[in-house]
């Protein structure tokens, strides 16, 4: 016998799945250069290290000596030009130093103009994470459907899922206002 799903089943659905896209959603802004250096601008790169893709951060060291700039410092040497020349592939609007050991990234200043350009693709982001929420409701509508609930309790726990999805989709634009204030605040 089957057994069948409750709220709280499908809740914890929604929970995991909006976690994924939080994830992800927070990957995608801090690849953002808001002005100061971070160095998740560069670790996700990934470098041809032994015939293997690796991302920067697990091959070398990234600091932050000052909020304008990060210095990558290659756990092997010989590495060096291969993350440079990954850097300059991505066109991070970036000025690089290859100082033969390591690299200094310096971050340009940000105009208004850029700022502006830079909060319209964190909206972007924002638009799309939302979108995923969206469709994860309709995954979980789906199945409440199918669960052949009363009419009453089946109205009951898709007020109470929307409810949760609201929550979730007012969770993306505080992040979103949060980092554009951040952009726009220096």
């Amino acid at each position: 016998m089957e057994t069948k799903l409750e709220l709280k089943d499908f809740i914890e659905m929604i929970n995991t799945k909006s976690d994924q896209i939080f994830q992800r959603l927070e990957r995608n802004l801090s690849k953002i250069n808001i002005g100061r250096a971070n160095p998740q601008l560069v670790s996700y790169l990934k470098v041809d290290y032994y015939e293997t893709l690796t991302p920067i951060g697990e091959i070398a060291a990234i600091s932050v000596p000052s909020p304008q700039q990060l210095l990558i410092k290659p756990y092997d040497q010989n590495i060096t030009k291969k993350i440079a020349s990954t850097i300059v592939a991505h066109k991070l609007d970036v000025q690089l130093q290859n100082e033969g050991h390591q690299i200094r990234l310096i971050l340009p200043e940000l105009t208004t103009q850029k700022r502006q350009e830079l909060v319209k693709s964190l909206k972007k982001f924002d638009e799309e994470a939302k979108v995923e929420i969206r469709q994860v409701r309709q995954e979980v509508n789906k199945l409440v459907k199918k669960e052949e609930f009363s009419e009453d309790e089946e109205r009951r726990i898709l007020t109470e899922l929307q409810k949760q999805i609201d929550k979730k989709i007012q969770e993306v634009d505080k992040v979103l206002s949060e980092k554009s204030a951040n952009l726009m605040s220096f």
